[in-house]
């Protein structure tokens, strides 16, 4: 019985050694399978201090997928349309654009001043709105992947209407304010300088400017005195001796000089200008050539601008002139009928060197009016006027 007990435990260390192996066995092999399986699978494979770990990630497509399906999904647009009473409007046409301009949508507003826009694609988009009697609206937003974008309500607005209104000015009052203005140009602030404009667009005068202007320039202190100085030229000279000496030559001298500058004045600023219809004032040029500059001052005795603005033969002058130079030689007491001519061309002569002189000197030396502004001719303004609902 002993005997048999020892070959049975004898038998079983053998067996329990076997067993031993076996599971080891088995151990090493499932190990084996499963690195292997691990290792052909997609996934990466991460080393650490305790064995192997194994990171799967093979549902990492699944996840960019479902990411780039989130971008795409399309969301929604909604807002309220208001009038300016703060009333919601009803029937306005809402239009939706994205950026690309490769969606649109419209849609009326409703009952309740709302609208809706289902299924817009994310990202940035534009809306405007319009409605009979107002001007049009616009909105522009970003819209996110699934969002429903509240806009803030839109408020119509009454549109500005803008109208042309021609506004007409009598051209005789802009004429009679430049007149104004001529009549305060002194040369070196004392001597008159009345008969020449700066403006070139100047406004054509009436027969009552032109004789006020003549007016003005022979009772001017001034002019007076420049009479009665050259009297006593003359009278120094013993020029015309039939006057005679003393306080009654020095008179009769006066009075012709005197005479003699008012009927030339008005005969060739007024009352022939008036009768041809043509302007007696010098307009200045101050720009362009010297050669065309002086062309104009040189023609100011043969050219001049008729009251229709054109310029044309200088026939006031010219008669003034001739017709001043007849005067002169009847009130003098040499009445030599062929001295008319020689004064005639004297004056025009004259005419010509008081041209050169207002185009090259006397500007720099006139004072001027500060001017206030232009008064408004005949022009076509925008008058912007708000329409009623």
């Amino acid at each position: 019985m002993c005997l048999s007990a020892a070959r049975t435990n004898a038998g079983i260390v053998r067996f329990s050694r076997v067993s031993r192996w076996l599971c080891f066995a088995m151990l090493t092999l499932t190990l084996t399978a499963t690195a292997a399986a691990q290792t052909s699978a997609p996934g990466n494979v991460e080393v650490v201090s305790n064995g192997i770990s194994v990171v799967d990630t093979s549902s990492q497509p699944e996840m960019q997928t479902s990411a780039a399906e989130d971008s795409a999904r399309p969301g929604n647009i909604v807002g309220t349309i208001l009038d300016q009473s703060g009333s919601v409007a009803v029937g306005a046409v809402v239009r939706l654009v994205s950026e690309d301009k490769s969606f649109t949508q419209e849609a009326p507003s409703g009952n309740n001043g709302q609208y809706s826009f289902s299924n817009v694609p994310s990202g940035h988009f534009k809306i405007s709105v319009n409605s009979t009697g107002f001007g049009n609206q616009a909105f522009a937003g970003e819209l996110a992947p699934g969002q429903t974008f509240l806009v803030p309500a839109i408020v119509l607005s009454i549109p500005t209407v803008v109208t042309a209104v021609k506004v007409t000015v009598d051209p005789v009052e802009v004429a009679t304010e430049q007149v104004k203005e001529q009549e305060q140009q002194r040369v070196l602030g004392f001597i008159p300088n009345f008969y020449v404009t700066y403006r070139d667009d100047a406004a054509p005068l009436t027969k009552k400017l032109k004789f006020q202007l003549a007016w003005k320039s022979s009772i001017d202190p001034v002019t007076i005195l420049g009479g009665a100085f050259l009297a006593g030229v003359q009278q120094a000279g013993d020029q015309y001796s039939e006057f005679g000496q003393g306080a009654e030559g020095y008179g009769k001298r006066f009075g012709t000089v005197y005479a003699n500058i008012v009927a030339s004045t008005f005969l060739s600023g007024a009352i022939f200008p008036s009768l041809l219809k043509q302007d007696p004032r010098y307009f200045y040029k101050g720009t362009g050539t010297k050669r065309s500059r002086i062309w104009r001052a040189v023609s100011n005795s043969v050219l001049c601008k008729g009251d229709n603005g054109r310029w044309q033969i200088n026939y006031s002058n010219i008669a003034g002139s001739l017709g001043g130079a007849a005067i002169s030689t009847t009130i003098y007491p040499n009445k030599n009928a062929s001295v008319i001519v020689t004064n005639f061309l004297v004056r025009m002569g004259e005419s010509s060197l008081a041209g050169i002189f207002q185009e090259f000197v006397a500007r720099k030396l006139t004072k001027q009016p500060k001017r206030q502004g232009d008064p408004p001719e005949m022009e076509t303004r925008n008058i912007s006027a708000t329409s009623s609902k």
